[in-house]
Order: C-alpha cells, then structure tokens, then sequence
C-alpha cells in the first residue's frame, strides 16, 4: 500500500493495480491514481473494478477507496481503476488556478499569507490574510492579473524539495493549516511552481501549463475569520455562464439607462442620486403629512386643557411621537398650539404617544392606558409613548377623551 501517485502523475486516468485488501466496501490497492481528499481538493471519482467509488481517504500509509456497493473481487485481484476524466481535469484546472491566484494577489496585497483553500463543483475558494482591504477594483485587478497568466501560457512544474530548503525560500508560499496534506514525509515537501509567477507547498493535482485552465471570473469575497479575506471565483462552464450571465446584465442596464456599456457607472450613480433625493424629499412630505394629520386631530377640552386626540394611521410610533412634540408648542410662540397630543396608532396592537406643554404630566397619561388596556411604556411629564396595547385604537381614544381619569 502506498501514497496516491495522481500528484504526480496527474494525466493518468485508467491503471491496473492489485488490490491490497478489501473491507466492506472499503479498499486498498498497492499503487493507486485516485486523489484522496485533502488539501482543499475533494477525492477522485471514478470505478474500481466497474463498481462507482463514492470516496477516496487517506489513513496513515494507505489510501482507502470507498465503493457504492461491495465489490466482487478480493485481495490479491489485479483491478482495473478509472478516474472520471472530466471531474480529475476540472480540479486540476482549478487546483492551478488558486495558485495563479495566489500570484496575483503577491503583486496586488500587501503582508500577504496563505489561509486556506477549497473546490467545489461550482467554485473555487482562496483564502488571503492580508492587510490590504480587497475592494471592488482589487477584486478586478486581481481577476485581469490571474486571466493575463493564463493567457501567456506560463509552465507549471512540481518537485520535491528539503522542507529546511523550502521553508527557507522566500518564494515558497505555505498553508500551515494544512502542512499535513502538502508534506511528502518528515523532511520533504512538494513545491509547485507556476514559472515566474507563483511557487507553493502543494501535494494535489495540476495542468503543465497555465493555458490549460481557461478563463476565470472572480465571483465575490467575504470574510470568514479575523484577518482574512475570501476571494470566490470559477473556472471552466460554471465561470463561463456567469460572465455570460454579468454581460447580459451589463447590456440590460445600459439599455434601460440609454447609455453605452462604459456609461453604466455614470448613469448608475446619476440614479443613485437622484433616489436618495426623491427619498429625502418623500421624507420631508411624509413628515409635513404626518404633522399635519397630528394637529388636525379633534379637539377635546379636558378641564380647561387643549388636547387633540385620535387614531393616526399609517405611521410608526417614533414617527407620531416626533410629530406630536412639534405640535404641543409655548403659547407664547404659537397661541393655537394644544396643551396635549395623545395620538393613538391604528392597527391590531395600537401603540399610544402623549405629548405635553407641561400642564399634563405625560408619562401619568400612559401609564393610565397600560393599566387598561396592558401593554408597556413610559416616560417624561413631556412626553411618554406606550406599545403593545390589547384594545382597538378606537377604545383606546374612547377612554382618552373621558374627563373623569
């Protein structure tokens, strides 16, 4: 039994080999062409003796192929193995890609380290600590880089190396999370170079040439740990249709803006603009409604008190209560301003706000309320607002407007 040889010789895609031991479903073979998971490359797929492997592991010395059923042959069998060509092509092809990636990311980010990577069948994940802030434009920076490298059709090699020399190199680029997956044995490691470009401890699978990945689009970034930045993108079909799928986009905006592909930006911003001001201004007019509404509430002469009270519907509570402070004014100021406001909001779970000149203490008005209908709140003698009432607003006004509380 012994190490998996696909890193090493990542093109082979049908072998024969004898088989170590079988367990269940579970097998071993004296030399083996499948990946096993690790990494941040998921397993090989593919058949063992025609049977579907479902999962490949490494376990100290041996590599474990899991079957989808048992198989019919045993240990001491010579079987045959095929790795499913488009599944081991794809990983390489994105395998290399992180890494022409990383390289990018060297001549853009700043204190850069490695902090992990991922494949997944829609997409490939790196994982950059860095103190530069990725942004939008370093996003597509990085993406002109990586694309640029594919294009000029860079070399990629692998060999084994000291890991006191590799460790020494500046240049060798190391995931400490998972030094155990890149390390040959106790005093080699594997180091993957991308020709001027990029070299990295790397135990998975790659194309020879940077030509081979095609086209990559970077998808987005996140953040999944303190110090890190992770940049998403794909290769192959699924990185193809969403460039497709942005231009499309790209076009429908600049057809509903009447501008040209490089005027979408201009007239996105002009939009933007001109929304948050027809926003400021709907505010302004909900506002000016709202006070209007408040002030309009009927009258109610509660020993020898001005109060307006009422049901004012549509509105939150913060909103009717500001309302209905500008409405309670000094008399000096405005002789027509009420001594009280008690607004009462419309819906199934009404709220209250009482505002005051300071004749009414205000707090004493909704606590009043709660005790009657339940609910909570509280306040200043000036102004006190109340939630969760279990009444209609219409009882709720009913028991304002009586003189006798």
């Amino acid at each position: 039994m012994s190490d998996s040889l696909a890193p090493a010789h990542p093109e082979v895609r049908e072998f024969e080999a004898t088989v170590g031991s079988v367990d269940g479903r579970d097998v071993t073979l004296a030399e083996t062409y499948f990946y096993p998971e690790g990494g941040g490359q998921p397993a090989d797929r593919g058949t063992l003796g025609g049977v579907p492997v479902v999962d490949v592991q490494s376990h100290g010395d041996a590599v474990v192929h899991t079957l989808a059923a048992d198989p019919d042959f045993a240990a001491g069998d010579t079987v045959a193995g095929v790795v499913d060509d488009d599944f081991r092509t794809y990983c390489m092809r994105a395998h290399t890609a992180s890494h022409v990636l990383y390289g990018a990311g060297r001549r853009l980010l700043d204190d850069l380290g490695y902090g992990g990577f991922g494949i997944t069948d829609e997409k490939v994940r790196v994982d950059f600590e860095t103190s530069t802030d990725i942004t939008d434009d370093v996003l597509v920076d990085l993406e002109r880089l990586v694309n640029r490298a594919v294009w000029d059709s860079l070399p990629v090699s692998w060999e084994t190396r000291a890991v006191e020399d590799a460790r020494g190199d500046d240049a060798v680029a190391f995931n400490d999370k998972t030094e155990d997956d890149v390390m040959a044995d106790a005093d080699s490691v594997r180091v993957v170079t991308v020709e001027g470009w990029d070299e990295a401890a790397c135990g998975g699978t790659h194309v020879s040439n940077t030509r081979e990945i095609g086209p990559v689009t970077v998808l987005e970034r996140s953040n999944p740990g303190e110090g890190l930045t992770r940049v998403e993108f794909a290769v192959g079909p699924a990185g193809i249709r969403r460039r497709a799928e942005t231009h499309r986009e790209l076009r429908a905006a600049a057809r509903e803006a009447g501008v040209g592909l490089d005027g979408v930006a201009d007239a996105v911003a002009r939009l933007a603009s001109e929304r948050d001001e027809l926003a400021d201004d709907l505010a302004s007019l909900r506002e000016e409604v709202l006070v209007g509404r408040v002030r309009d509430l009927p009258a109610v002469d509660r020993d020898g008190d001005d109060w307006r009270i009422g049901v004012v519907e549509g509105f939150d509570a913060n909103a009717v209560g500001d309302a209905a402070q500008s409405v309670v004014g000094d008399a000096d100021e405005a002789p027509d301003a009420p001594d009280v406001v008690a607004a009462v909001g419309g819906g199934p779970v009404p709220f209250v706000v009482v505002a005051s000149a300071g004749a009414v203490d205000a707090g004493d008005v909704v606590d009043r309320v709660t005790d009657e209908f339940g609910g909570g709140g509280g306040g200043a003698p000036t102004f006190a607002q109340g939630g969760g009432i279990d009444a209609d607003p219409g009882a709720v006004v009913a028991f304002l407007e009586r003189t006798d509380e």
